[in-house]
């Protein structure tokens, strides 16, 4: 515990050191989100640096996106399949790809798929992760309002393939972000 702690409070400190030294520059927005799974939740903080440009722009929307960098605690109730937690922390950064009003406003569908590194190797409920290393994936919808964000989405993560056991983690989460 003192480990994942440890490992979570540096990522918060560099989340925290980036914003106070380039809030006005490089992120635009901070976040907070709670995702559950099977026997397992998670809180995330994250920062956002959005694109400077759309990707494609149509009539009345847009696809543009984000840069997110997070850094995340997940607690899980059945650790090696017992009646143990395990807890650990997971840093990672995502390009999202959000399709929006050219406002950025209203609703909007947005998906990425990042790298993330977590502080241990994940065995909850019967799924195991068998790398520290994860891609992170996820889809979601949302409404955006003028300073705040309000979104659901499915994420999941795995390593892909590199190595097995490789069952994957999956958390339906909600997030709740505030532009500066």
């Amino acid at each position: 515990m003192r480990r994942v702690l440890s490992f979570l409070l540096g990522a918060v400190a560099v989340l925290l050191a980036g914003s106070a030294s380039a809030a006005g520059s490089l992120f635009d927005s901070a976040s907070i989100e709670y995702g559950a799974g099977s026997k397992v939740s998670m809180v995330r903080l994250g920062l956002q640096s959005n694109w400077k440009a759309p990707l494609w722009r149509f009539s009345e929307t847009q696809i543009g996106g984000y840069w997110d960098f997070s850094a995340s605690f997940w607690h899980g109730t059945r650790h090696r399949g017992l009646h143990a937690s395990q807890s650990l922390a997971a840093i990672g950064i995502t390009p999202v790809f959000r399709w929006e009003r050219h406002d950025q406003r209203g609703p909007y569908g947005e998906f990425g798929i990042g790298a993330h590194v977590l502080s241990e190797l994940y065995n909850n409920n019967g799924d195991r992760l068998s790398t520290r290393f994860q891609f992170g994936d996820h889809i979601g919808v949302g409404y955006r309002w003028d300073r705040v964000d309000l979104g659901l989405k499915i994420q999941h993560y795995s390593n892909g393939g590199i190595k097995k056991p490789n069952s994957g983690v999956d958390f339906v989460a909600l997030r709740l972000l505030y532009a500066f």
